[in-house]
């Protein structure tokens, strides 16, 4: 199967120095490519004629518009505690996340992995 792959490259590179010798010899003409003036006409295909109308807004307006209603967004009152005491802080901190839920790390529990020492001594 490589022995195709390389026919095929060769091909290519065979093709491609052909028009390199025509161009030289003078039977062929090379191509002449104008890179700024191809965008310039690409731009008129970027563009469908709907669009340049009032009709291409409103199809685009229609096609973007929401499915479901989304209700406008409601401003709740709040009010910052500024007392700055640490306990109103653990009081906060306690409605978040109750004592004894698991993962919960008591005086105790350290007290506990104190006394039984390092892994490993």
């Amino acid at each position: 199967m490589s022995e195709v792959s390389k026919e095929a490259n060769n091909s290519q590179t065979f093709d491609a120095q052909q028009i390199t010798e025509n161009v030289e010899a003078g039977e062929q003409k090379l191509q002449n490519v104008d890179v700024s003036a191809d965008y310039e006409a690409s731009k008129e295909f970027s563009v469908s004629e709907v669009d340049r109308t009032s009709a291409g807004a409103k199809a685009a307006a229609a096609a973007t518009k929401p499915q479901f209603d989304v209700p406008a967004p409601k401003d709740i009152p709040t009010s910052a505690n500024s007392s700055s005491k640490p306990d109103d802080f653990r009081a906060m901190a306690k409605e978040v996340k109750p004592a004894g839920t698991p993962g919960n790390v008591t005086d105790d529990l350290v007290e506990k992995a104190i006394d039984r020492g390092t892994p490993g001594s």
